[in-house]
Protein backbone atom coordinates (compact mmCIF):
# COMPACT_ATOMS: atom_id res chain seq x y z
CA UNK A 1 0.00 0.00 0.00
CA UNK A 2 1.24 3.45 -0.84
CA UNK A 3 0.09 6.93 0.01
CA UNK A 4 -3.54 5.82 0.10
CA UNK A 5 -2.99 2.98 2.58
CA UNK A 6 -5.86 3.92 4.88
CA UNK A 7 -8.29 4.39 2.00
CA UNK A 8 -7.21 1.18 0.29
CA UNK A 9 -7.54 -0.73 3.55
CA UNK A 10 -11.03 0.67 4.15
CA UNK A 11 -12.29 -0.27 0.68
CA UNK A 12 -10.70 -3.73 0.90
CA UNK A 13 -12.51 -4.29 4.22
CA UNK A 14 -15.77 -2.87 2.84
CA UNK A 15 -15.66 -5.10 -0.22
CA UNK A 16 -14.88 -8.17 1.87
CA UNK A 17 -17.59 -7.60 4.47
CA UNK A 18 -20.41 -6.01 2.50
CA UNK A 19 -20.07 -5.85 -1.26
CA UNK A 20 -18.61 -9.22 -2.26
CA UNK A 21 -21.45 -11.60 -3.09
CA UNK A 22 -24.18 -9.08 -2.29
CA UNK A 23 -27.01 -8.25 -4.64
CA UNK A 24 -29.05 -5.15 -3.91
CA UNK A 25 -32.52 -4.64 -5.36
CA UNK A 26 -32.15 -0.87 -5.49
CA UNK A 27 -29.54 1.81 -5.11
CA UNK A 28 -31.41 2.95 -1.98
CA UNK A 29 -30.98 -0.51 -0.43
CA UNK A 30 -27.26 -0.52 -1.25
CA UNK A 31 -26.86 2.95 0.25
CA UNK A 32 -28.68 1.87 3.43
CA UNK A 33 -26.51 -1.24 3.83
CA UNK A 34 -23.31 0.74 3.24
CA UNK A 35 -24.41 3.49 5.63
CA UNK A 36 -25.17 0.95 8.37
CA UNK A 37 -21.83 -0.80 7.84
CA UNK A 38 -19.85 2.43 8.00
CA UNK A 39 -21.74 4.23 10.75
CA UNK A 40 -22.59 1.28 13.00
CA UNK A 41 -19.84 -1.27 12.51
CA UNK A 42 -16.78 0.44 11.04
CA UNK A 43 -16.96 3.73 12.97
CA UNK A 44 -18.24 2.37 16.30
CA UNK A 45 -17.57 -1.33 16.76
CA UNK A 46 -14.59 -2.36 14.63
CA UNK A 47 -11.28 -2.34 16.45
CA UNK A 48 -8.64 -0.08 14.89
CA UNK A 49 -4.88 -0.45 15.16
CA UNK A 50 -4.54 3.33 15.54
CA UNK A 51 -6.66 3.10 18.72
CA UNK A 52 -4.56 0.40 20.34
CA UNK A 53 -6.93 -2.21 18.91
CA UNK A 54 -9.91 -0.71 20.73
CA UNK A 55 -13.19 0.06 19.04
CA UNK A 56 -13.80 3.78 18.55
CA UNK A 57 -16.51 3.64 21.24
CA UNK A 58 -14.19 1.94 23.73
CA UNK A 59 -11.37 4.33 22.86
CA UNK A 60 -13.64 7.33 23.42
CA UNK A 61 -14.85 5.98 26.78
CA UNK A 62 -11.26 5.36 27.87
CA UNK A 63 -10.23 8.83 26.70
CA UNK A 64 -12.95 10.61 28.67
CA UNK A 65 -12.37 8.38 31.70
CA UNK A 66 -8.72 9.47 31.64
CA UNK A 67 -9.83 13.12 31.60
CA UNK A 68 -11.79 12.73 34.83
CA UNK A 69 -10.09 14.68 37.56
CA UNK A 70 -8.47 17.17 35.22
CA UNK A 71 -9.48 20.75 35.88
CA UNK A 72 -10.07 23.03 32.93
CA UNK A 73 -9.27 26.66 33.63
CA UNK A 74 -11.00 29.46 31.78
CA UNK A 75 -8.24 31.64 30.37
CA UNK A 76 -10.45 34.28 28.80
Amino acid sequence: MGDNAVTESFFHTLKGHVVHGSVFATRKEANAVLFDYIEIYYNRVRRHSANGWLSPEAFEKKYFKNLEGFVVHDTV
